[in-house]
């Protein structure tokens, strides 16, 4: 399947080119396979499910996870040691998820299209399309490890960071905090398994894993977030008030309810140091 260069179009070639912007996920579809001849199996969820449940099952053969549940009581008795507080709850265990397919065309609409500043001309790191969209895409396998405390988070990155070293699996990590409320630590890694084709042969290739760790409080307030921030993003179109002055909006409620949780999750880390402080 050969890709259409765009980087040489004349100006206001590209758009007669592409035609008018998708708006929609069924404009999306169209002009993949009309632009780039994408096969319709590869915009199937049957063929995505089988290509995710395949990394899925793989991911979690391997030693590095295996290993995961050793390393989480250890680092919880590492942490008691040092702060006299456990990192996890009780018999806390991270569980393993898939990227729905929805979600999944969506975000490389989004990449492709929606968040395309370059439009008609392909998006900064080219366009995301079927041949390499699995490795792309960085979270079609994803977990969550929930800790109690906000110092918890920088405390199980870099420790848990070591057993990916260990495992000689890459690691990048990001420390995000969105305006719309957001706080989380974001660890990716990269694995090499076998998915199956369109053709149903296979191919090996290496995919991003996700591992989110944020706080229970953080949690909570996701969730809450997610509801509003799915449907939002999708928009092609800029709404004319912000979130932020639109006080009557759900949006404006839970979002501030987020930086509101993460304040106080800073006060109580500032109070139990300061009562470490006065026992010594």
């Amino acid at each position: 399947m050969g890709q259409i260069s765009t980087s040489d179009w004349p100006v206001g070639f590209g758009e007669e080119m592409a035609g008018s912007k998708p708006e929609t996920l069924a404009d999306y579809k169209t002009w993949l396979q009309k632009m780039y001849n994408v096969e319709s199996t590869s915009l199937n969820r049957t063929y995505y499910e089988s290509v995710s449940n395949k990394i899925l099952i793989e991911f979690m053969k391997s030693d590095f996870w295996q290993a995961v549940p050793a390393e989480l009581e250890r680092l919880d008795q590492k942490y008691f040691i040092t702060e006299e507080y456990h990192l996890f709850t009780a018999n806390f265990r991270p569980d393993m998820k898939l990227k729905p397919f929805s979600s999944f065309l969506e975000k490389t609409f989004r990449k492709n299209i929606v968040e395309n500043e370059n439009w008609p001309n392909e998006p900064k790191g080219g366009w995301i399309l079927p041949e390499s969209w699995y490795s792309e895409i960085g979270d079609i396998v994803r977990t969550m490890f929930v800790v109690k405390y906000l110092d918890g988070v920088s405390f199980f990155v870099a420790n848990f960071s070591d057993l990916l070293s260990k495992h000689d699996m890459p690691v990048t990590v990001d420390y995000e905090a969105r305006e719309e409320g957001y706080y989380a630590a974001h660890l990716s890694t990269e694995y090499e398994c076998e998915i199956p084709k369109e053709s149903w042969d296979t191919k090996r290739v290496r995919v991003k894993i996700e591992m989110q760790v944020t706080t229970q409080l953080q949690e909570v307030i996701k969730n809450l977030l997610h509801k509003y921030y799915e449907g939002r993003r999708l928009t092609t179109k800029a709404s004319e008030v912000k979130w932020q002055w639109d006080y009557r909006s759900e949006e404006f409620a839970t979002n501030y309810l987020g930086h509101i949780l993460h304040y106080v999750e800073g006060m109580i880390m500032d109070i139990r140091q300061k009562q470490r402080g006065a026992k010594q």
